[in-house]
């Protein structure tokens, strides 16, 4: 069993992410997660805070008896500002050592007249101590910060050139592949030859094969586009019944219709079509003559997912497998190539392009049958 799902965009009429919505590709990962920004200039910010630690300053020599009022404020107001500004390592020592030297002299003269006991000049190293440590870790965090947003750009220009890579070789390969396809099939003509005409047969199955494999890249590169879905209201249990009579003559097996239910979905009919198209050619390569086929429309509850299930008769996965078969150029484990190994890579690429997404359950051996 195959089985298309996704999640509703209204109750009970949704598939593949029914209301196809642009998605964001890469550009997230290339955002920035810089600390608080100052609405102002961050020059107009230390000239405030300057001016504000000065006059608590003034205000521990004015008032003695109350200076550890400003002093505290002034300690407090330096951990909050370096929280926005967070200055280099030399500034913030020098910044540091100013409100060090100041505010223990302030302190110092308190207690030389003996408005304050001695014991008061510990809380000046100590204070200082703590911001250290409190800088510490906000550096630290900053470079995690900094060297996370690094990979995750690099990240980002990776996967971007490698997309860009496969829509470019798979542009590139299809003039060459349809002009050495046509030439081919002249040559078939003009054979007569029995060895001749099947060497020339299995050039236009390669080619035919490599053809598709472009395709398919292609699709599955243009994926994460935000313009890679065109949505318009697909009536998806008529589009069912239409892929069930197209691919009635072009495979010998017992195809039926399961469970119809009436489901209209905004969707890219043509991109629909392709990954149905793919998930049929997967069954008919892995059923034999007079096996069955069938294909079902199931409406999900409120709020539930929709499903297109496609379930065969065939052989089965292999519980091992199971978690392998959307990987790219995955044909099977049995040693025969068959197809291109990227029909459940493009389903599972348009599906979640939908904002749905494709499972697969089977047991090895039993008729599989859709969750």
């Amino acid at each position: 069993m195959r089985a298309i799902s996704s999640s509703p965009t209204e109750p009970g009429a949704a598939i593949l992410g029914a209301g196809a919505r642009p998605r964001p590709g890469l550009r997230w990962a290339s955002a920035r997660y810089d600390r608080v920004k100052w609405p102002y200039s961050p020059r107009v910010l230390d000239i405030a805070w300057t001016a504000f630690a000065l006059g608590n300053l003034a205000a521990i020599f004015l008032f003695p008896g109350w200076e550890t009022i400003p002093f505290h404020i002034i300690w407090a107001s330096l951990t909050l500002v370096y929280g926005f500004r967070a200055w280099a390592l030399g500034p913030t020592m020098w910044v540091l050592s100013a409100v060090l030297v100041t505010t223990a002299i302030g302190i110092g003269v308190d207690v030389w007249i003996g408005s304050e006991p001695a014991a008061e000049l510990t809380e000046d190293p100590l204070l200082a101590a703590m911001f250290l440590a409190m800088a510490w870790h906000a550096r630290r965090k900053l470079a995690a910060e900094r060297s996370h947003r690094l990979i995750s750009e690099q990240n980002a220009r990776l996967l971007a050139t490698q997309r860009q890579f496969l829509q470019d070789a798979a542009h590139q390969l299809r003039t060459p592949i349809t002009i050495a396809l046509g030439h081919a099939e002249l040559l078939a003509g003009d054979l007569t030859g029995q060895q001749a005409g099947q060497d020339i047969q299995v050039v236009i199955g390669e080619l035919n094969r490599l053809r598709r494999i472009s395709e398919r890249l292609l699709v599955i590169a243009a994926a994460a586009d935000p313009d890679f879905l065109h949505a318009e209201l697909v009536a998806v249990d008529r589009l069912t019944i239409e892929l069930v009579r197209r691919w009635r003559p072009a495979a010998d097996r017992r195809w039926q219709l399961g469970r119809l239910d009436k489901v209209t979905v905004r969707a890219d009919r043509e991109r629909l079509s392709l990954a149905l198209d793919a998930l049929l050619e997967n069954a008919v390569r892995h059923t034999a003559c007079g096996d069955v086929i069938q294909l079902s429309v199931i409406k999900g509850w409120p709020g539930r997912h929709a499903r297109i299930v496609v379930a065969d008769g065939g052989s089965g996965i292999a519980p091992d497998q199971l978690h392998l078969i959307f990987d790219r150029f995955r044909t099977g484990d049995d040693g025969e190539r068959r197809g291109t190994g990227l029909g459940l890579p493009l389903v599972r690429a348009v599906a979640r392009a939908h904002g749905g997404d494709v499972t697969v359950r089977s047991v090895p051996g039993e008729a599989a049958s859709s969750s």
